[in-house]
């Protein structure tokens, strides 16, 4: 079973969302590119992966996100084998609440 070449990744959209100036821009540019259902699933990944940073356990994962647990294992699974973005997020976010206190 011969599979065909992935399609190069683009650095466009990337580039373009590092145009954004602060989170009214973005929350509009994703309103633009993305449908309802897709930026809900987005904002339930990643509230799920702030839980799970926070050491919260699948249980209450769930009840507070409503995620399913595939979906919670598949967050975890990238916050422990992943390429460390959720890391670099967290981290930097945790550096600028510490700035702004």
């Amino acid at each position: 079973m011969n599979k065909l070449p992935k399609k190069p990744r683009s650095e466009e959209l990337y580039k373009a969302i590092l145009t954004l100036r602060d989170v009214d821009e973005c929350m509009r540019f994703f309103d633009d590119l993305c449908t309802v259902s897709e930026l809900l699933a987005m904002e339930q990944r990643y509230h799920v992966a702030v839980c799970l940073n926070k050491g919260m356990i699948y249980n209450d994962i769930l009840a507070e996100t409503g995620a399913s647990s595939a979906t919670i294992s598949r967050v975890n699974r990238s916050l422990q084998y992943g390429k460390d973005g959720y890391e670099i997020v967290f981290s930097r976010l945790d550096g600028q609440e510490e700035g702004g206190k």
